[in-house]
């Protein structure tokens, strides 16, 4: 695996790169050259700064180079391939935004990229206008300052460090996808409160995003298998029905 150096985007945490009013870096990873075009025009019509490539070992590249603030990954079907460079990157850049483009839209895909680290799936055909609200939105989060950064929320044998972007469990890190850590952090920060399916689903995905309880489910699913020492009787997340989740505090 290409080493990081400190020079790329990968090395920043907790938002320390400020929004500005640049045209936001994308790289746009596809295997097909008509492909990776047409995403570059389309987003570009649309504002972005746009780069290419056609693989995952040039896309990591090419990050050494630049700065991006989002990666847009399209691909017919999401498989073994892409699912192996979603995790790749997710490794080398914890925290950078990665959305998917697919032609197929079954609940057995989003939930093999989810749990490959990525953090939107959309589906074609799709909206540009949509496409777009959904990477700003994602850099935005990359870009927000951790909320409550002062102190680590500790609920039984979990911690959660905001500063530090880490999540140990009996003293073990556990490693979470961003999209992963944002939920927990939002259902932690209020421990035996129940959060509703709407506003989680505004929070991680922006009110612009048409992301649907479908998505979220597969988040808390990717946590409970992570956290939990038997998933399917939850100790810590919750669901209450009709209305969303609560991480329970004892």
């Amino acid at each position: 695996m290409i080493p990081l150096i400190s020079r790329g985007i990968c090395a920043t945490t907790n938002g320390q790169n400020q929004m500005s009013s640049d045209p936001k870096k994308v790289l746009v990873l596809a295997k097909e050259a008509a492909a990776r075009s047409r995403l570059r025009r389309t987003l570009e019509a649309l504002g972005f700064d746009v780069g290419e490539a056609p693989s995952g070992e040039d896309a990591m590249r090419r990050m050494r180079m630049v700065d991006y603030e989002a990666i847009l990954l399209e691909c017919r079907v999401f498989g073994s391939d892409c699912a192996a460079i979603c995790k790749q990157l997710r490794i080398l850049c914890p925290r950078l935004p990665i959305l998917v483009i697919s032609s197929n839209g079954s609940l057995m895909k989003k939930v093999a990229a989810f749990e490959a680290g990525v953090d939107d799936y959309t589906t074609r055909p799709f909206a540009k206008r949509e496409l777009a609200a959904r990477l700003r939105s994602a850099i935005r989060r990359f870009h927000a300052p951790a909320v409550g950064t002062a102190g680590l929320c500790i609920v039984g044998e979990l911690v959660l460090d905001s500063a530090r972007h880490r999540v140990e469990k009996a003293g073990s890190e556990v490693s979470l996808t961003p999209t992963e850590f944002l939920a927990l952090k939002l259902l932690m920060q209020q421990p035996g409160v129940p959060i509703s399916h709407s506003t989680l689903l505004t929070t991680i995905w922006g009110h612009e995003s048409r992301a649907n309880r479908k998505h979220l489910r597969v988040v808390i699913r990717g946590l409970r298998k992570k956290l939990e020492n038997d998933p399917s009787e939850p100790r810590y997340l919750t669901t209450t029905a009709y209305f969303g989740y609560c991480f329970r505090d004892r």
